[in-house]
């Protein structure tokens, strides 16, 4: 007797029968939605066409995927784990499609730009506006999130290209610099190191010192600037917080000090008078932004190109381009 989950053979082959992208789309429809009729209006399919793509994909896996019944649908376990699966096919197939859209039409199509929350606010303007200007065809899609994130992101297709600080040190991704910028003690008003340009790192040894959130780089950074300044490893940070503009409004409070990058500085200070800031002496504490890319994407030439743009473009800024 032959087993029902036995993998139905293409006549005179002998391999299993492979499942089509329509089947895979159809499935994950009904998975997203757990019922036929929506799921055929978002892919523009009839119902029992749907129902007949999925009974298909079912025979060809040898697998039941989903329990039918008068109300609803739901996932069996199998089709729960196949769903996954299917999703991540899909995506791969859409990034293959892209690819060979921008083959085709270099700076088309969509490119999905991640950026860390620490230079999203500071540098999309400049982004946006050179990708509006030189690169009107470019369907531009921003995700802000933390460097974690993004690099998983990255890894797994969802995204295409990288704003965000290096050195990242990830196997199989490529880094284009852009530039480095100084980063700036932010006190209150009145602190002794208020308006100073000539700050010694030694400084921050003994301040109190507020810092982002953990899984923000930015913390990272200024930790590191931390000990190579002498200050003890573990000494305590008084606060943190999970934005910018909330920890510079903790500066102004009076609860103690922060680093900001330079790029930062005018738009986070400007919403109050409460605050001091200071540059270091040199060689001052710096950060290094750059775009990341897989190494093996298909439209290396093309991010390249884009990163020398934006070398230019923000040239405006209180940065220092890398050449």
């Amino acid at each position: 007797m032959v087993s029902p989950l036995a993998l139905p053979q293409q006549a005179g082959s002998g391999r299993p029968r492979q499942p089509s992208l329509s089947q895979l789309r159809a499935f994950t429809a009904v998975a997203e939605h757990l019922h036929f009729r929506e799921a055929a209006a978002e892919i523009g399919m009839s119902q029992p066409a749907l129902s007949g793509a999925v009974s298909a994909l079912e025979e060809a896996l040898g697998v039941r995927l989903v329990e039918r019944t008068t109300r609803r649908v739901l996932l069996t376990s199998a089709g729960e784990r196949i769903a996954v699966r299917a999703r991540t096919v899909l995506e791969t197939v859409g990034d293959l499609m892209d690819e060979a859209e921008a083959a085709r039409a270099p700076f088309t199509g969509v490119l999905r730009l991640g950026v860390i929350p620490t230079v999203a606010p500071y540098l999309l303007p400049s982004v946006l506006r050179l990708v509006h200007e030189t690169y009107p065809a470019l369907d531009l899609q921003v995700h802000e999130e933390q460097t974690a994130s993004l690099l998983d992101g990255l890894a797994h297709g969802r995204l295409d290209l990288l704003l965000l600080a290096v050195p990242l040190g990830v196997p199989n991704v490529t880094e284009l610099p852009l530039f480095d910028e100084d980063f700036v003690l932010v006190a209150p008003r009145g602190h002794a190191l208020g308006g100073r340009d000539d700050i010694p790192r030694s400084a921050l040894r003994e301040l109190d010192l507020l810092l982002l959130d953990e899984g923000h780089c930015l913390r990272d950074q200024a930790l590191d600037v931390c000990r190579e300044a002498g200050r003890e490893e573990g000494a305590p940070v008084t606060t943190s917080a999970a934005g910018l503009s909330t920890l510079v409004q903790l500066v102004a409070g009076g609860l103690g000090v922060t680093l900001l990058p330079r790029t930062a500085v005018r738009v986070e200070t400007a919403r109050t008078d409460a605050l001091a800031t200071g540059s270091f002496a040199d060689p001052a504490p710096a950060r290094r932004i750059a775009l990341a890319m897989r190494s093996g994407t298909a439209r290396r030439a093309e991010y390249e190109e884009l990163a020398a743009a934006l070398r230019e473009a923000l040239r405006a800024l209180p940065v220092r381009v890398v050449e």
